[in-house]
């Protein structure tokens, strides 16, 4: 059939097949491609009554199985897997057909191949997709950036296959242009990061300082969720820790080996951050943790090392513990956001995106790994001030974060006596303090790199660069 389908899909591999399944659940007909086509066949003998599919065995025939404008989606391996699909299609394609990576791809990747496509005609656009699996079935949040008249044609076919929002909005805005789409995806993943270290830190805590059994600590997560913890992450915490292993019959959490791994975009996030000079040390050290978790061999040379005595805790102590590490999670979460936002900001100025921050909340609130119930009150703090700074400058979030400092405190110097790790909890409370400071010792800082390398710094008193002669005899000099 030629020319019938209104999107297609090449790459067949779990998210591609759930993400053309879930086009095709909505009432779009769906060209299907993959480099294998007994994945192609596969696919339409398994779902084939779940909607109209369109097989092609060919990248011509793909192709010709489009509509006018060409909508096809590339849902293969970033990198240079992505580059090869598209010099593979994009000689096939016309002025005006639109080529899509759903892949996490390097955002400069992005920028690059919509730049030189657009050279041909050509619209690229670089979607950032959220939810795992099951989210490319049901519905995930969606992050496409590109050309205003590429989501024109896109965006509709977008909106149907997305999450909705409790408020019915479907999870899908255009974030901008070139690489927009997935700097904010990568962005979202730093901050799942995040996310995911300051939970295990709670668990950690409850567990080793509290004395918590898994099955504990999960009703304990369970009972934060129905507050202003309610996210998809404690959601999925309080099952895991409440599995049993089937073959020990123990805590499924113990038999785990205590190695987490990364895919890499939680690295860029940093690497870019640091580009960027936006400090996003809660992120960092999430990334880090994961890093030193993966070296078990320097993990056993330093068990020998000496730590604090344990200080048990009795039932109402453990049970005081365990609020004021709620407290701590909130506010170090809200840090965590904070970071990230700051983060999309700076690129959107960098490249000149313009991202509106809060339609960025508002497309998060379902449907992502990172979704939460407080991600309507961001996009509402960010909507009521598209100028806002920071998160911790909108006044409730400032009033909640100064409320729970006392506890957040409290947590992080019981584990720094206790000996428990808990780097997310520190970095985000050292973040909070160092926005509140009135001097920051970098003016000393800034004396020594003078001292030893004449880098000059500035005066409170007037302006200008100013270097001491440190040397001679000590005169300061105008540096401008």
């Amino acid at each position: 059939m030629s020319g019938t389908a209104q999107i297609g899909v090449t790459g067949l591999a779990v998210m591609g097949r759930n993400l053309a399944r879930n086009f095709a659940r909505n009432g779009l007909t769906v060209a299907l491609h993959n480099r294998t086509t007994a994945r192609t066949r596969a696919l339409v003998d398994e779902f084939g009554d779940e909607g109209s599919f369109v097989p092609a065995e060919s990248a011509r025939e793909f192709v010709d199985a489009l509509e006018r404008p060409r909508r096809l989606i590339i849902m293969v391996k970033a990198g240079e897997p992505t580059d090869a699909v598209i010099q593979e299609f994009a000689p096939l394609l016309e002025e005006g057909d639109v080529i899509i990576d759903g892949g996490n791809a390097h955002y400069e990747d992005t920028r690059r191949r919509e730049r030189e496509l657009r050279e041909r005609g050509i619209h690229f656009v670089g979607v950032g997709i959220s939810g795992g699996e099951e989210g490319a079935l049901h519905g995930p949040s969606i992050m496409p950036g590109g050309s205003t008249e590429s989501y024109a044609s896109l965006g509709p076919l977008l909106e149907r296959i997305a999450a909705k929002a409790p408020d019915g909005t479907p999870c899908v805005t255009h974030v901008g242009p070139d690489g927009a789409g997935h700097f904010v995806k990568m962005v979202h993943n730093g901050i799942e990061y995040a996310d995911m270290q300051l939970i295990a830190e709670a668990y950690h805590l409850l567990r080793s300082v509290a004395g918590y059994s898994p099955r504990r600590i999960a009703d304990t997560f369970r009972r934060w969720n129905t507050g202003r913890l309610d996210s998809y992450l404690i959601e999925i915490t309080a099952e895991v820790l409440s599995h049993t292993d089937a073959a020990t019959g123990g805590p499924f959490v113990d038999i785990v080996e205590d190695r987490a791994e990364q895919k890499g975009t939680g690295r860029w996030t940093v690497q870019t951050a640091l580009d960027l000079g936006v400090p996003v040390s809660g992120i960092a050290e999430a990334v880090f943790a994961r890093s030193l978790s993966g070296h078990p061999a320097l993990r056993e040379a330093s068990r020998s090392l000496q730590g604090p005595a344990a200080e048990p805790l009795d039932e109402e102590a453990a049970a005081r513990f365990a609020d004021q590490v709620e407290q701590a999670l909130y506010a170090s979460k809200i840090v965590s956001y904070t970071q990230g936002f700051h983060q999309i900001q700076a690129g959107s100025e960098e490249y000149g995106w313009d991202i509106d921050l809060g339609s960025v909340a508002a497309i998060w609130r379902a449907g992502c790994i990172i979704r939460a119930a407080f991600l309507d009150r961001i996009r509402s703090a960010f909507d009521s001030r598209p100028d806002l700074p920071s998160l911790l400058q909108d006044k409730q979030f400032a009033e909640e974060i100064g409320a729970a400092q006392d506890d957040w405190r409290a947590t992080v110097a019981t584990a720094v006596r206790q000996g428990v790790p808990t780097p997310g909890f520190s970095a985000a409370l050292a973040y909070y303090d160092a926005l509140r400071a009135e001097r920051l010792p970098a003016a000393l800082t800034q004396g020594q790199r003078d001292y030893f390398g004449a880098h000059t710094y500035r005066r409170t008193d007037r302006p200008g660069s100013f270097h001491t002669l440190w040397g001679g005899d000590r005169s300061e000099v105008a540096a401008d």
